[in-house]
This record gives C-alpha cells, structure tokens and sequence, in this order.
C-alpha cells in the first residue's frame, strides 16, 4: 500500500531533519545550534556568573575539560595565568582559537591522571561537565585554601531519552554521579565541601534533528550512537514528535564547592 500524501510529507521531513543534524559539526561545547529546536532549563545558581565572581578573585586559574573554551571565554577578567585543559583535538583547537587571544593558555591532556602541572599551581580549578573527576590530582594541584568549583551532570539525567534507545537501565547505572558520591570522594583527597546542590530541571525536543545533533555531541549518553544503527527507533520518535508535540525529559545538575585546608 502506498503512502499517503501526509505520511509522505511526515517521511521526507524525517529524512531533511535527519541529515541536517547527521551532518552539522558538533565541534566545541557550544548548543547554539538547538535555539529554537530544543529546550533546557538552567540550574538556578548560574554557574557560569558564579564561576566569573571566582575567577576575578583569583591569581592562578585552571579550568579542567574545558570543551571549546566557550565557558571560559564568558569570564570577564581572567586571572593573569590561566590555563585550560582539553583531551579531543578538534576541541583543542577550538579552545585555542578562543582563548589564546584573552590569554589563555591550552593544554592538550589525556583527562586522565596525572595532570601536567606541579603541585599547589593553583589558586582556583574549575569544570563544567567534567566526564571523570580525579579528585586527588584536584586536590594536589590546589594551592592551601585553593578551591575547586564546578557544575556537573547528576544521576540519571536525560534518561528518559536514554532509555528510549537502550532500554531499562540497571540501577547501578541510573545513581552513577550521585553529588553524594562526590562528596566522599572530594573529603577522601583532603578536601572540605563547602557548598553542595542538586536540581533536576526540564528538557524539551521539538523535532528529531534535535535528538540526533544531541545525541552525536554528548557522546556518552547512548555509546556509539548513529543514525543508521536507530533509524528506526528516530523514525518512531520522530512520528510520536510530529502527532503529540515535543519528547520530555529531565536533566540533573549538582553544583560542587571544595576547599583545601590551609
């Protein structure tokens, strides 16, 4: 049986929306390209602003996994050595491009201890989104009274897109990144938290190019994601999108503050 000529129409969006987003760089950290296409809302602490009124105050900064530089170079006044490390090349020189020219400094480093730089270099480490934090080399780097400042992604987040695709996921898996777990591991290296938060906040995707442009930059939400292995599942997402308006889910964000005794 043939298709009908709305099915056709709701076939051929699928296909122009698809490739839009198969094929769009997804380079740095920055979502732009959602405006208008998706939705997140933001954490209440307003990490970015928070993390500039720490930046002003600092001497000697490090911002870990820094992306594209995109965060870091929203800071109105950077410390006069302020460095930034970064692990996937394209986002490298990205980062550079940005921040060299506001005097920062990029260093290519595998996210992985340890960090290149000795012991007590900093007064303020900061990240956003970090994939792994290696409390102890945090902690090492940190000057006496130095602090660590960062936004990270809480347990289950997204999961209801991720759970789309994969299926039930196993509890172990839905409390990973506990802000509790941070906590222990942050005073197991020394550190006193000093300030601790989560939110669970709500996201919106108004059409499935969205999804696939989402899903190729955050690459550890459904591992080894394309569009050819879940095009169908994109094409039943896409048609749910289309007829009942746009796909749900919750984001979860903790707020960390540590500091290193004197």
């Amino acid at each position: 049986m043939s298709a009908t000529p709305a099915e056709a129409a709701e076939h051929a969006r699928f296909d122009a929306l698809v490739e839009e987003a198969a094929t769009v760089s997804v380079d740095g950290w920055d979502f732009s390209w959602l405006d208008g296409r998706a939705t997140e809302q933001r954490p209440s602490w307003g990490y970015a602003r928070a993390m500039a009124d720490r930046m002003a105050r600092a001497r000697a900064a490090l911002d870990i996994q820094t992306g594209g530089g995109e965060v870091l170079a929203s800071v109105p006044k950077l410390p006069r050595l302020t460095v930034a490390t970064e692990s996937w090349p394209p986002n490298i020189a990205r980062a550079t491009a940005l921040l060299h020219p506001l005097g920062a400094a990029v260093v290519a480093d595998a996210d992985e201890p340890p960090l290149p730089f000795g012991d007590h270099a900093f007064d303020l480490v900061v990240s956003r989104h970090p994939v792994t934090t290696w409390w102890a080399e945090i902690a090492r780097v940190l000057t006496p009274r130095g602090t660590y400042f960062s936004q990270q992604v809480g347990p289950a987040s997204v999961f209801e897109l991720v759970e789309y695709f994969l299926g039930p996921q196993p509890p172990e898996t839905r409390g990973a990144r506990d802000p509790e777990r941070a906590r222990s591991e942050a005073e197991a290296a020394g550190l006193d938290v000093v300030d601790l938060r989560m939110e669970t906040l709500r996201t919106e995707f108004f059409d499935i190019g969205a999804v696939v442009y989402f899903l190729r930059k955050v690459i550890w939400m459904v591992p080894g994601f394309t569009v050819e292995e879940y095009r169908p599942r994109l094409a039943e997402l896409h048609h749910r999108i289309e007829t009942e308006g746009p796909f749900v889910a919750h984001t979860t964000r903790f707020l960390i503050e540590a500091r290193k005794p004197e």
